[in-house]
């Protein structure tokens, strides 16, 4: 018996240690792509991957059982080990899980939910070149509901709006760009005269892109900026979008404040 208890506990550990790597391998291989996202994301991780980390967890527990119940008690600790693995694993899925709930199943966020940003052809190319990638739905509704995708964000964000300022449009634009400059995104298309700004973020872990736009036009005696960043893949961006543009126009509008103010 002392030789199955070391080689069951061995075996839990060694598998539980393999499981990151499991994640890792998926996460990479998207982002690289030496698959795409719908084999990386969508069968390994989401489909396979709490199948895998389920049956680790169980070949762990029941190895701590044997480790502690078997004389002479020996292995516990490497059991243990072998246990917080998929637990921790587990514990992430779950909290993932909740964060999705919370949040409205939509991928496409903007500030102007009647005309919002649009994109340039080569954007909206690149989007149609994902497999099984989002389409720019905001103003269309949601399968099996009456209701537009606009206004599940009017229901969930009702903060992200736009900005105005007093400031003239070829001002508003050139700060409204720096700023874009600063973030972690790659700004792709800037065009002064049109108004519109173009950028990509990219996830670390599965190398999932979502496209930025921003919009200037002008308001009265000054300018409006709207802003619009969505998806490329995922029925839900887990509130990913609207993370993204919270802190950037909450700073454009203190930019542009200070701009006025400054004269």
């Amino acid at each position: 018996m002392d030789g199955f208890r070391d080689w069951w506990v061995r075996l839990a550990l060694i598998a539980a240690l393999l499981l990151p790597v499991y994640f890792l391998v998926a996460a990479l291989g998207t982002k690289f792509g030496v698959f795409d996202w719908r084999l990386g994301f969508g069968q390994l991780t989401f489909v396979w991957g709490p199948r895998l980390v389920l049956a680790v967890a169980a070949l762990a527990l029941l190895g701590l059982l044997i480790a502690f119940f078997t004389p002479p008690r020996r292995g516990v600790i490497s059991a243990l080990i072998a246990v917080l693995i998929p637990a921790l694993g587990l514990g992430y899925a779950f909290y993932v899980r909740q964060q999705a709930a919370a949040v409205p199943p939509i991928h496409d966020i903007s500030t102007d939910l009647a005309e919002p940003p649009g994109f340039s052809l080569a954007v909206v190319e690149a989007r149609e070149a994902v497999p099984d990638g989002n389409g720019l739905d905001l103003l269309t509704k949601r399968a099996g509901d009456d209701r537009l995708y606009s206004d599940l964000q009017r229901e969930a964000y009702p903060d992200i709006t736009h900005v105005s300022t007093g400031l003239a449009p070829g001002r508003a634009f050139e700060i409204a760009l720096a700023l874009a400059r600063e973030q972690a995104w790659q700004v792709n298309r800037d065009d002064a005269g049109a108004g519109d700004i173009e950028a990509t973020a990219e996830s670390f872990w599965y190398g999932f892109v979502d496209d930025i736009a921003i919009r200037v036009r002008p308001d009265g005696s000054g300018a409006r900026i709207d802003m619009r960043s969505v998806s490329r893949v995922g029925r839900s961006d887990l509130g990913a979008n609207a993370a993204r543009m919270r802190p950037y126009l909450q700073e454009l509008r203190a930019r542009l404040q200070a701009a006025e103010s400054a004269g």
